[in-house]
């Protein structure tokens, strides 16, 4: 299968490694004519690296290997693809860049559980941060820091466009899991891309989103519906993130069981620090919540 042409510039390759979580697979996406910028390599499979090498024109060359974050289906053939081509790989930081605060908090102590798919061996060999340009042959780059689906989480900006990530994709929502997730992060990358009036996104799976500023305020209503139903459960008495997954979600296929428990908690963290929940004992996986 050959890279599809997406528009002049820009084409994508998918990463033979569907799921329920990656649906049909990891998009990695190929932006110039002449020096090639390689959003998203994917996971370690060889044939996928094959077929990106396999992409490239007589002329082209592979000038910078960049990553919206580090979970396993986006960055670990980086460091392979970057062995064979000499570009360097970009990112925000490794897998534990970038926390606030309060999920630091949570990691040192324990308890919340977490690090699904968490490439854990990942280190960028150059740092990029929010506001930097990334400069091509005929292109140019922007880095925006877009924390939510995970700490270290990027988007990148392209005449117009944006490269989404895992932070809105047009077929489901993100997988929110702390400490690496964080939805107080989440919705306010959410508010500023939606200010932003980018033309369209291309996500790191599914097809293209063609409304992004309508998408992301869908995103952030259905998690202003999914905490109006965490409180109203939480009103006929106290619960566990497992029990309260129990409660809201009806007919969900159980293999997304465990995604949406960690989507109930990092809501839970949330109204924690809105004073709207008490985690009795303390706040951990196993902690019952009381609706204040």
């Amino acid at each position: 299968m050959t890279a599809t042409l997406l528009e002049p510039g820009l084409r994508r390759i998918t990463a033979p490694n569907p799921s329920p979580m990656t649906l049909h697979g990891t998009n990695t996406f190929l932006v110039g004519e002449r020096d090639i910028a390689v959003i998203d390599p994917g996971p370690a499979i060889d044939s996928h690296m094959h077929r990106i090498l396999d992409a490239l024109e007589p002329d082209q060359r592979i000038s910078q290997i960049l990553v919206t974050h580090s979970h396993l289906d986006h960055s670990p053939l980086a460091g392979p693809l970057s062995e064979v081509t000499g570009a360097p790989v970009l990112a925000a930081g490794p897998s534990d860049w970038g926390r606030s605060p309060v999920m630091q908090k949570l990691a040192d102590a324990g308890g919340i559980g977490g690090g699904e798919g968490v490439d854990q061996d990942f280190t960028p060999d150059r740092v990029i941060t929010d506001g930097e340009v990334i400069v091509g042959d005929g292109w140019q780059i922007e880095v925006l820091h877009t924390p939510g689906h995970m700490a270290n989480h990027l988007s990148f900006a392209w005449t117009g466009a944006l490269f989404s990530g895992d932070l809105v994709m047009g077929w489901s929502t993100s997988l929110i899991s702390p400490p690496d997730g964080d939805l107080t992060a989440f919705r306010s990358s959410l508010t500023r891309l939606a200010a932003r009036g980018d033309r369209l996104y291309y996500p790191a799976h599914g097809e293209t989103v063609l409304d992004p500023a309508l998408r992301c305020r869908d995103l952030l209503d259905h998690r202003a519906g999914r905490e109006a139903q965490i409180l109203a459960a939480l009103q006929s008495g106290p619960a566990t993130p497992a029990e309260l997954t129990a409660r809201i979600y009806a007919d969900l296929d159980p293999r997304l069981v465990p995604v949406a428990e960690r989507n109930v908690l990092a809501h839970l963290i949330d109204l924690v620090e809105r004073n709207l929940t008490t985690p009795h004992p303390k706040l951990a996986i196993s902690a019952r919540f009381h609706a204040a």
